[in-house]
Protein backbone atom coordinates (compact mmCIF):
# COMPACT_ATOMS: atom_id res chain seq x y z
CA UNK A 1 0.00 0.00 0.00
CA UNK A 2 3.27 2.38 0.26
CA UNK A 3 4.39 2.52 -2.81
CA UNK A 4 4.99 6.20 -2.26
CA UNK A 5 8.07 5.81 -0.15
CA UNK A 6 11.46 5.83 -1.04
CA UNK A 7 13.96 2.74 0.34
CA UNK A 8 14.81 4.61 3.82
CA UNK A 9 11.24 5.07 4.86
CA UNK A 10 10.32 1.47 3.90
CA UNK A 11 13.22 0.24 6.30
CA UNK A 12 11.61 2.14 9.21
CA UNK A 13 8.59 1.38 8.41
CA UNK A 14 9.26 -2.11 8.80
CA UNK A 15 11.20 -1.90 11.73
CA UNK A 16 8.16 -0.01 13.32
CA UNK A 17 5.77 -2.07 12.19
CA UNK A 18 7.56 -5.28 13.64
CA UNK A 19 8.06 -3.73 17.07
CA UNK A 20 4.52 -2.58 17.32
CA UNK A 21 2.87 -6.03 16.54
CA UNK A 22 6.19 -7.60 19.21
CA UNK A 23 5.28 -4.79 21.52
CA UNK A 24 2.20 -2.94 21.37
CA UNK A 25 -0.23 -5.97 19.77
CA UNK A 26 -0.56 -9.05 22.09
CA UNK A 27 -1.53 -6.12 24.87
CA UNK A 28 -3.12 -3.51 23.30
CA UNK A 29 -6.88 -5.53 24.04
CA UNK A 30 -5.88 -5.63 27.86
CA UNK A 31 -4.78 -1.89 27.87
CA UNK A 32 -8.04 -0.25 26.45
CA UNK A 33 -10.24 -2.93 28.62
CA UNK A 34 -8.84 -1.52 32.06
CA UNK A 35 -8.76 1.75 30.31
CA UNK A 36 -5.00 1.82 31.82
CA UNK A 37 -2.07 3.78 30.54
CA UNK A 38 0.60 1.50 29.69
CA UNK A 39 4.04 2.69 31.22
CA UNK A 40 5.67 -0.09 31.03
CA UNK A 41 6.20 0.19 27.18
CA UNK A 42 7.49 3.86 27.62
CA UNK A 43 11.57 3.19 28.54
CA UNK A 44 11.05 0.63 24.27
CA UNK A 45 9.31 3.86 23.14
CA UNK A 46 12.14 5.63 24.07
CA UNK A 47 14.79 3.02 23.07
CA UNK A 48 13.26 3.75 19.65
CA UNK A 49 13.64 6.78 19.57
CA UNK A 50 10.07 7.31 19.10
CA UNK A 51 9.50 9.50 21.99
CA UNK A 52 11.80 12.18 20.24
CA UNK A 53 11.71 11.64 16.52
CA UNK A 54 11.55 14.94 15.39
CA UNK A 55 13.86 16.38 18.64
CA UNK A 56 17.45 17.60 17.24
CA UNK A 57 20.33 15.07 18.52
CA UNK A 58 21.49 17.59 19.96
CA UNK A 59 19.00 17.21 22.60
CA UNK A 60 19.19 13.58 22.77
CA UNK A 61 16.41 12.95 19.97
CA UNK A 62 16.26 11.34 16.76
CA UNK A 63 16.40 14.66 14.44
CA UNK A 64 13.74 13.67 11.52
CA UNK A 65 11.69 14.51 9.62
CA UNK A 66 7.72 15.29 9.75
CA UNK A 67 7.45 12.20 7.49
CA UNK A 68 9.14 10.11 9.66
CA UNK A 69 7.25 11.37 11.98
CA UNK A 70 3.90 10.19 10.38
CA UNK A 71 5.03 7.08 9.61
CA UNK A 72 5.35 6.35 13.11
CA UNK A 73 2.31 7.25 14.54
CA UNK A 74 0.81 5.63 11.25
CA UNK A 75 1.95 2.44 12.12
CA UNK A 76 1.30 2.47 16.10
CA UNK A 77 -2.37 3.38 14.83
CA UNK A 78 -2.31 -0.18 12.78
CA UNK A 79 -1.91 -1.68 16.40
CA UNK A 80 -3.19 0.92 19.01
CA UNK A 81 -4.84 4.06 18.13
CA UNK A 82 -4.45 4.90 21.91
CA UNK A 83 -0.80 4.17 21.93
CA UNK A 84 -0.65 6.15 18.86
CA UNK A 85 -2.44 9.27 20.18
CA UNK A 86 0.55 9.03 22.71
CA UNK A 87 2.96 9.40 20.09
CA UNK A 88 1.31 12.09 18.51
CA UNK A 89 0.38 14.25 21.48
CA UNK A 90 3.47 14.28 23.43
CA UNK A 91 6.08 15.32 20.19
CA UNK A 92 3.40 17.33 17.99
CA UNK A 93 1.90 19.33 20.80
CA UNK A 94 3.65 19.81 24.05
CA UNK A 95 7.39 19.07 23.04
CA UNK A 96 6.45 20.86 19.45
CA UNK A 97 6.10 23.95 21.50
CA UNK A 98 8.89 24.27 23.58
CA UNK A 99 11.11 23.15 20.37
CA UNK A 100 9.62 25.71 17.99
CA UNK A 101 9.20 28.61 20.37
CA UNK A 102 11.27 27.37 23.75
CA UNK A 103 14.36 29.30 24.56
CA UNK A 104 17.88 27.30 24.54
CA UNK A 105 17.53 27.18 28.53
CA UNK A 106 14.19 25.72 28.27
CA UNK A 107 15.18 23.48 25.22
CA UNK A 108 17.88 22.10 27.26
CA UNK A 109 15.87 21.07 30.30
CA UNK A 110 12.65 19.85 28.54
CA UNK A 111 13.37 18.12 25.48
CA UNK A 112 16.01 15.71 26.38
CA UNK A 113 13.74 14.38 29.70
CA UNK A 114 11.24 14.31 26.06
CA UNK A 115 13.30 12.22 24.13
CA UNK A 116 14.10 9.64 26.93
CA UNK A 117 10.78 8.90 28.20
CA UNK A 118 11.63 10.62 31.88
CA UNK A 119 8.99 13.14 31.10
CA UNK A 120 6.13 13.22 28.89
CA UNK A 121 4.62 16.27 27.33
CA UNK A 122 1.46 17.52 28.19
CA UNK A 123 -0.51 20.45 25.65
CA UNK A 124 -3.42 22.49 27.48
CA UNK A 125 -5.23 24.67 25.23
CA UNK A 126 -8.84 23.44 25.60
CA UNK A 127 -11.05 24.32 28.31
CA UNK A 128 -14.53 23.63 29.59
CA UNK A 129 -16.49 26.28 27.98
CA UNK A 130 -13.80 26.89 24.93
CA UNK A 131 -13.34 24.08 22.36
CA UNK A 132 -13.46 25.01 18.61
CA UNK A 133 -13.30 28.37 19.72
CA UNK A 134 -10.03 27.89 21.36
CA UNK A 135 -9.05 31.80 21.36
CA UNK A 136 -12.87 32.44 23.81
CA UNK A 137 -9.94 30.76 26.55
CA UNK A 138 -10.49 32.26 30.31
CA UNK A 139 -7.71 30.43 32.19
CA UNK A 140 -6.25 33.85 32.97
CA UNK A 141 -1.94 34.12 34.13
CA UNK A 142 -1.25 37.63 36.07
CA UNK A 143 2.32 39.10 36.24
CA UNK A 144 3.49 39.50 39.88
CA UNK A 145 7.10 40.87 39.72
CA UNK A 146 9.30 38.24 37.71
CA UNK A 147 6.56 35.67 38.22
CA UNK A 148 3.43 34.64 36.92
CA UNK A 149 0.32 33.10 38.71
CA UNK A 150 -1.91 31.35 36.53
CA UNK A 151 -5.86 30.30 37.50
CA UNK A 152 -8.19 28.64 35.44
CA UNK A 153 -9.34 25.25 34.11
CA UNK A 154 -8.32 22.77 30.87
CA UNK A 155 -10.57 19.99 29.43
CA UNK A 156 -9.27 16.49 27.27
CA UNK A 157 -6.04 17.32 27.78
CA UNK A 158 -3.47 13.66 26.79
CA UNK A 159 -0.81 13.30 28.82
CA UNK A 160 -2.61 15.64 31.74
CA UNK A 161 -1.90 13.40 35.31
CA UNK A 162 1.15 12.01 33.98
CA UNK A 163 2.93 14.30 32.03
CA UNK A 164 6.47 15.74 33.14
CA UNK A 165 5.42 19.21 32.41
CA UNK A 166 2.73 21.16 30.36
CA UNK A 167 2.84 23.52 27.93
CA UNK A 168 -0.61 26.02 29.53
CA UNK A 169 -2.06 29.01 27.07
CA UNK A 170 -3.55 31.37 29.55
CA UNK A 171 -4.78 35.23 29.14
CA UNK A 172 -2.52 37.49 29.78
CA UNK A 173 -4.10 40.97 28.72
CA UNK A 174 -7.80 40.95 29.12
CA UNK A 175 -8.06 44.29 27.04
CA UNK A 176 -6.74 42.85 23.84
CA UNK A 177 -8.08 41.02 21.10
CA UNK A 178 -9.04 37.37 22.35
CA UNK A 179 -6.50 35.93 19.97
CA UNK A 180 -3.60 38.29 20.85
CA UNK A 181 -3.75 38.28 24.35
CA UNK A 182 -2.33 34.84 25.07
CA UNK A 183 0.98 34.18 26.45
CA UNK A 184 2.19 29.80 26.81
CA UNK A 185 3.74 28.53 29.87
CA UNK A 186 5.72 25.31 30.65
CA UNK A 187 4.52 24.61 33.72
CA UNK A 188 6.61 21.26 35.75
CA UNK A 189 4.24 18.38 37.41
CA UNK A 190 4.83 18.65 41.03
CA UNK A 191 3.92 22.13 41.02
CA UNK A 192 1.97 23.64 43.98
CA UNK A 193 -1.42 24.65 42.43
CA UNK A 194 -0.97 22.34 39.56
CA UNK A 195 -3.18 18.87 39.80
CA UNK A 196 -5.37 17.03 37.44
CA UNK A 197 -9.00 17.16 38.93
CA UNK A 198 -10.41 14.34 36.77
CA UNK A 199 -9.65 11.52 34.48
CA UNK A 200 -12.05 11.27 31.74
CA UNK A 201 -13.75 8.15 30.73
CA UNK A 202 -14.19 7.95 26.81
CA UNK A 203 -15.84 5.81 24.07
CA UNK A 204 -12.22 4.99 22.36
CA UNK A 205 -8.38 5.51 23.10
CA UNK A 206 -8.93 4.14 26.68
CA UNK A 207 -5.22 3.64 27.48
CA UNK A 208 -4.56 7.53 26.74
CA UNK A 209 -4.18 9.10 29.63
CA UNK A 210 -7.01 12.53 29.78
CA UNK A 211 -7.87 14.43 32.34
CA UNK A 212 -9.50 17.78 33.51
CA UNK A 213 -6.33 20.10 34.85
CA UNK A 214 -6.63 23.02 37.40
CA UNK A 215 -4.59 25.75 38.20
CA UNK A 216 -4.61 27.29 41.36
CA UNK A 217 -2.80 30.68 42.33
CA UNK A 218 -0.10 28.37 40.33
CA UNK A 219 3.60 30.39 40.49
CA UNK A 220 5.77 30.37 37.94
CA UNK A 221 8.47 32.39 36.97
CA UNK A 222 9.09 34.25 33.91
CA UNK A 223 11.85 32.02 32.70
CA UNK A 224 9.03 29.37 32.45
CA UNK A 225 7.00 31.50 29.88
CA UNK A 226 7.48 29.84 26.14
CA UNK A 227 7.35 32.44 23.15
CA UNK A 228 6.68 36.15 23.43
CA UNK A 229 4.28 37.96 26.05
CA UNK A 230 0.68 37.78 24.12
CA UNK A 231 1.62 35.67 21.51
CA UNK A 232 0.82 32.07 22.66
CA UNK A 233 -2.16 31.97 20.31
CA UNK A 234 -0.49 32.79 17.34
CA UNK A 235 2.43 30.12 17.69
CA UNK A 236 -0.57 27.55 18.81
CA UNK A 237 -1.52 28.13 15.38
CA UNK A 238 1.28 26.78 13.79
CA UNK A 239 1.77 23.69 16.81
CA UNK A 240 -2.00 22.65 15.00
CA UNK A 241 -0.76 22.61 11.75
CA UNK A 242 2.01 20.07 12.24
CA UNK A 243 -0.67 17.95 15.01
CA UNK A 244 -3.07 17.70 12.20
CA UNK A 245 -0.79 16.32 10.27
CA UNK A 246 0.06 13.47 12.63
CA UNK A 247 -3.64 13.11 13.21
CA UNK A 248 -4.51 12.26 9.90
CA UNK A 249 -1.56 9.94 10.06
CA UNK A 250 -3.17 8.38 13.04
CA UNK A 251 -6.09 7.96 11.08
CA UNK A 252 -4.71 6.33 8.21
CA UNK A 253 -3.53 3.84 10.89
CA UNK A 254 -6.57 2.88 12.13
CA UNK A 255 -8.26 2.48 8.92
CA UNK A 256 -5.28 0.41 7.52
CA UNK A 257 -5.33 -1.64 10.42
CA UNK A 258 -9.31 -1.98 10.02
CA UNK A 259 -8.89 -2.79 6.56
CA UNK A 260 -6.65 -5.42 7.27
CA UNK A 261 -8.54 -7.44 9.06
CA UNK A 262 -11.47 -7.53 7.29
CA UNK A 263 -9.58 -8.68 4.05
CA UNK A 264 -8.35 -11.52 6.39
CA UNK A 265 -11.98 -12.15 7.95
CA UNK A 266 -13.28 -12.02 4.23
CA UNK A 267 -11.17 -14.43 3.06
CA UNK A 268 -11.21 -17.07 5.70
CA UNK A 269 -15.15 -16.14 6.63
CA UNK A 270 -17.48 -18.89 4.74
CA UNK A 271 -20.77 -18.42 3.78
CA UNK A 272 -23.07 -20.15 1.23
CA UNK A 273 -20.59 -22.65 0.23
CA UNK A 274 -17.45 -20.08 -0.26
CA UNK A 275 -15.24 -17.01 1.42
CA UNK A 276 -17.50 -13.93 1.83
CA UNK A 277 -14.66 -12.34 -0.20
CA UNK A 278 -16.04 -13.86 -3.31
CA UNK A 279 -19.64 -11.46 -3.39
CA UNK A 280 -19.26 -8.66 -4.74
CA UNK A 281 -20.74 -6.87 -2.10
CA UNK A 282 -18.02 -7.01 0.07
CA UNK A 283 -15.75 -6.79 -2.22
CA UNK A 284 -16.71 -3.20 -3.02
CA UNK A 285 -16.69 -2.49 0.64
CA UNK A 286 -13.22 -3.64 0.81
CA UNK A 287 -12.88 -1.52 -2.72
CA UNK A 288 -13.64 1.85 -1.42
CA UNK A 289 -11.59 1.57 1.70
CA UNK A 290 -8.68 0.67 0.25
CA UNK A 291 -8.54 3.70 -2.58
CA UNK A 292 -10.02 5.92 0.30
CA UNK A 293 -6.94 5.08 2.83
CA UNK A 294 -4.24 5.65 0.09
CA UNK A 295 -5.71 8.69 -1.26
CA UNK A 296 -5.73 10.05 2.63
CA UNK A 297 -2.16 8.75 3.04
CA UNK A 298 -1.03 10.49 -0.06
CA UNK A 299 -2.86 13.64 1.36
CA UNK A 300 -0.57 13.24 4.44
CA UNK A 301 2.57 12.64 3.08
CA UNK A 302 2.12 15.87 1.14
CA UNK A 303 1.20 18.15 4.09
CA UNK A 304 4.46 16.55 6.11
CA UNK A 305 6.52 16.61 3.13
CA UNK A 306 5.66 21.09 2.63
CA UNK A 307 6.29 21.04 6.44
CA UNK A 308 10.19 19.58 5.90
CA UNK A 309 11.12 21.90 3.17
CA UNK A 310 9.58 25.12 5.12
CA UNK A 311 6.70 25.28 2.95
CA UNK A 312 2.98 26.69 3.95
CA UNK A 313 0.57 23.66 4.72
CA UNK A 314 -2.00 25.19 6.19
CA UNK A 315 -4.57 23.70 4.06
CA UNK A 316 -2.81 21.03 3.03
CA UNK A 317 -2.79 19.61 6.64
CA UNK A 318 -6.27 20.51 7.16
CA UNK A 319 -6.94 19.20 4.35
CA UNK A 320 -5.19 15.55 5.12
CA UNK A 321 -6.76 15.77 8.51
CA UNK A 322 -10.18 16.24 6.93
CA UNK A 323 -10.26 13.46 4.88
CA UNK A 324 -8.18 10.99 6.73
CA UNK A 325 -10.23 11.62 9.85
CA UNK A 326 -13.68 10.66 7.65
CA UNK A 327 -12.58 7.97 5.60
CA UNK A 328 -10.71 6.13 8.44
CA UNK A 329 -14.14 5.97 10.27
CA UNK A 330 -16.00 5.15 7.01
CA UNK A 331 -13.71 1.95 6.83
CA UNK A 332 -13.84 0.78 10.45
CA UNK A 333 -17.46 1.02 10.24
CA UNK A 334 -16.87 -1.00 7.02
CA UNK A 335 -14.86 -3.29 8.52
CA UNK A 336 -16.96 -3.99 11.53
CA UNK A 337 -19.78 -4.69 9.04
CA UNK A 338 -17.62 -7.20 7.07
CA UNK A 339 -17.21 -9.07 10.72
CA UNK A 340 -21.09 -9.19 10.94
CA UNK A 341 -21.95 -10.23 14.72
CA UNK A 342 -18.20 -11.18 15.72
CA UNK A 343 -17.36 -7.81 14.45
CA UNK A 344 -19.92 -6.25 17.39
CA UNK A 345 -17.95 -8.36 20.09
CA UNK A 346 -14.78 -7.63 22.21
CA UNK A 347 -13.32 -10.90 20.36
CA UNK A 348 -12.24 -9.00 17.31
CA UNK A 349 -10.10 -5.38 17.58
CA UNK A 350 -12.42 -3.91 15.08
CA UNK A 351 -14.68 -2.71 17.34
CA UNK A 352 -11.85 -0.76 19.36
CA UNK A 353 -10.46 0.33 15.64
CA UNK A 354 -14.04 2.23 15.42
CA UNK A 355 -14.24 3.48 18.77
CA UNK A 356 -10.64 5.16 18.51
CA UNK A 357 -11.30 6.35 15.15
CA UNK A 358 -13.78 9.02 16.16
CA UNK A 359 -11.99 11.10 17.83
CA UNK A 360 -9.65 12.11 14.96
CA UNK A 361 -12.74 13.59 13.32
CA UNK A 362 -12.95 15.89 17.00
CA UNK A 363 -9.24 16.27 18.19
CA UNK A 364 -7.03 18.98 16.88
CA UNK A 365 -10.22 20.62 15.63
CA UNK A 366 -13.78 19.27 14.37
CA UNK A 367 -14.10 18.18 10.68
CA UNK A 368 -16.25 21.47 10.69
CA UNK A 369 -13.35 23.63 11.68
CA UNK A 370 -10.90 22.24 8.87
CA UNK A 371 -13.50 22.84 6.69
CA UNK A 372 -13.57 26.50 7.55
CA UNK A 373 -9.28 26.61 7.29
CA UNK A 374 -9.54 24.86 3.71
CA UNK A 375 -12.48 27.55 2.96
CA UNK A 376 -10.25 30.34 4.01
CA UNK A 377 -7.45 29.27 1.90
CA UNK A 378 -9.02 28.51 -1.06
CA UNK A 379 -11.20 32.18 -1.09
CA UNK A 380 -8.26 33.93 -0.07
CA UNK A 381 -8.71 34.73 3.51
Amino acid sequence: MHFDLDEQHRILQQTLRDFFEREARPHARRWDEEERFPHEIIPKLAEMGLLGIRIPEEYGGAGMGTIEYAIAVEEAARVDGSLALTLASHNGLGTSHILAFGSEEQKKKYLPKAASGEWLAAWALTEPSSGSDAASLTTTAERDGDHWVINGTKMFITQGSIGGFCVVLARTDKSAPKQKGITAFVVDQGTPGFRASKHLEKLGMRSSDTCELTFENVRVSDAQRVGEVNRGFLDTLTILDRGRISIAALAVGLGYGALEMAIHYAKDRQQFGKPIADFQAVQWMLADSATELDAAWLLTLRAAWLADQGRPYSKEASMAKLYASEAASRACNRSLQIHGGYGYTREFPVERHLRDAKLCEIGEGTSEVQRIIIARHILGG
